[in-house]
């Protein structure tokens, strides 16, 4: 208890004392008045006594309730700042398709990934030239950065698509030719650029496509930019999934005339479960020559091509499958050298394998090219984990542009088959008309105890690149026959490693009227580490 309410209590106990005391003493009027004053005195004692009491509770309230509140700030840092309402969640959605980075709206219908791919190569050759007059007279073991890609994929709405992915690889195909009109990137010839790997730039697919059409219960897509052409079945397929580490000559001789990879391109594919039929115009590659005026090198008109595929699954089944298909392709206007005025094309293409950029077989330079076709007929099936593809292919030069030259005509084709020794298949692609890779059932894992997928593969190509031997104006470009067997081991659907054997016998003349042997063989072993997505 205070002091305060302790002298209250003592002065109110006093009253009845003094009172009693003072009656006691007589009834003398003089003393009763003093009795009285006192008594007043007293009574003003005690409401200030009160009041004072009342003050110090007060002020003793607040100063615990600034106490309080300090100890509640101490206690929950947080509490000084304002409570904030339910965040409203996100409308991005963060993907990992096959390993692949991917942000979609909610609604899925716009989306953006990354794409990648890595393609290590490792390897060399036993080169056996038949003669001193054959060139070249070895090759180069060593590695070569086959394929280094990064780039984006998306879409928008739903509907519109598209792509740009750049290659930095091909550390040995820094070659590129003014006078192979259409050649691929790493064709052997005359380097005439100044950006890595030769002329040619590095941009792999840069595309826009529409996907909102789907007539006749079937897809339609209608595409444009650079891409990644889908003529012949081999190039339908991803270079991740194909079966060696290269594709046919046969097939990229083909490719290379007015389609193949690089290539800018317009047009339209539509297809169904089992049915795929597309037609596309081209002209020329990424980084071939756009100027009229160009001296170093000469400045070239820009090519125009097209070509069309229709192909489909005629059998199919739970465990098995069957392709068949047929492609042209048309090489409408070469390109024409603004400089000389030729119109040349080059045929030509590496043993199956590009440790060494240097072709084995070529036609040169074929002059007074006005155009040229390509007929070929595809097929492919599976029956378990056994695997079978197919493709023929004939070739027509037309060689109009200068008087006296006759159209040359050539030929060439690949069969292949594979077994995956651990039961996987390889599924249809109908968007591609093509077949997809190996997908391991049991991916490689120390600790789960997978091993992977584990396929044999056995190939053997041909092409024959003469015409009119004999004649002077005939062409020996010579005749190659590849047998190649492989390895393929999927640790899992991200990476995958590839062993190569081939075995090569090109037979070749100096000239067309010069039956002097330029002819070669040879034997090489390579392998591949492949990392995508």
């Amino acid at each position: 208890m205070s002091t305060a309410r302790l002298t209250t209590a003592a002065a109110i106990s006093l009253i009845p004392v003094l009172i009693t005391s003072q009656a006691q003493a007589g009834d003398n009027d003089a003393e009763i008045a003093l009795l009285k004053q006192q008594l007043k005195l007293m009574e003003q004692k005690l409401d200030k006594l009160q009041k004072q009491t009342a003050a110090n509770t007060a002020e003793a309230a607040k100063t615990n309730a600034k106490v309080d509140a300090k100890v509640v700030a101490v206690a929950n840092p947080n509490a000084a700042y304002p409570i904030k309402g339910p965040i409203a969640p996100s409308d991005a959605v963060v993907h990992m398709p096959n390993n692949r980075p991917t942000i979609c709206t909610a609604d899925e219908q716009n989306c953006v990934s990354i794409t990648s791919r890595v393609h290590f190569d490792v390897g060399g050759y036993d080169y056996r030239p038949n003669t001193a007059a054959t060139s070249p007279q070895k090759l180069d073991d060593g590695v070569n950065l086959r394929r280094a890609r990064i780039g984006v994929l998306g879409k928008f709405l739903g509907d519109w698509n598209y792509a740009l992915i750049y290659d930095f690889g091909g550390s040995s195909d820094g070659f590129a030719s003014t006078a192979s009109i259409g050649a691929a990137p790493g064709v052997a010839g005359t380097s005439v650029g100044f950006l890595p790997g030769g002329a040619l730039a590095g941009i792999e697919q840069a595309y826009l496509s529409y996907t909102g059409f789907k007539p006749f219960g079937g897809k339609l897509a209608i595409e444009g930019g650079y891409m990644d052409t889908l003529y012949t079945l081999d190039e339908a397929t991803s270079s991740n999934d194909i079966m060696f580490m290269e594709r046919a000559s046969s097939g990229i001789i083909a490719q290379n005339i007015a389609a193949g990879d690089f290539r800018s391109a317009g047009g339209a594919r539509w297809y169904t479960d089992t049915f795929w039929i597309g037609a596309y115009a081209t002209g020329p590659t990424a980084g071939a020559i756009h100027s009229a005026s160009s001296l170093n090198p000469n400045g070239a008109t820009e090519q125009l091509g097209s070509f069309a595929r229709a192909a489909g699954q005629v059998i199919s089944g739970k465990d098995y499958s069957l392709h068949i298909g047929a492609d042209a392709e048309f090489l409408i206007d070469p390109s024409r050298n603004q400089v000389t005025g030729a119109q040349t094309l080059t045929l030509s293409d590496r043993p199956e394998l590009r440790l060494d950029p240097t072709s084995l077989i070529s036609t040169g330079a074929l002059a007074g090219v006005s155009g040229a076709q390509v007929y070929s007929a595809e097929a492919a099936g599976t029956y378990g984990p056994l695997f079978f593809q197919g493709e023929y292919f004939w070739y027509n030069v037309d060689r109009s542009a200068l008087p006296g030259l006759s159209s040359v005509k050539f030929d060439g084709g690949y069969a292949e088959a594979s077994y995956v020794l651990t039961g996987e298949t390889h599924t249809y692609n109908s968007s591609l008309a093509a077949y997809n890779g190996i997908v391991p059932a049991n991916p490689f894992s120390l600790e789960a105890g997978g091993w992977g997928a584990w396929e044999i593969a056995g190939r053997v190509s041909t092409v024959d690149l003469n015409d009119q031997l004999a004649s002077a104006n005939g062409v020996a470009g010579g005749r190659q026959t590849v047998y190649t067997a492989g390895l393929n081991w999927y640790a899992n659907r991200n990476v995958r490693f590839m062993l190569n054997y081939l075995h090569g016998d090109i037979t070749k003349q100096v000239s067309a009227t010069n039956f002097g042997d330029t002819g070669a063989k040879f034997d090489a072993v390579a392998m591949r580490t492949q990392v995508a997505f």
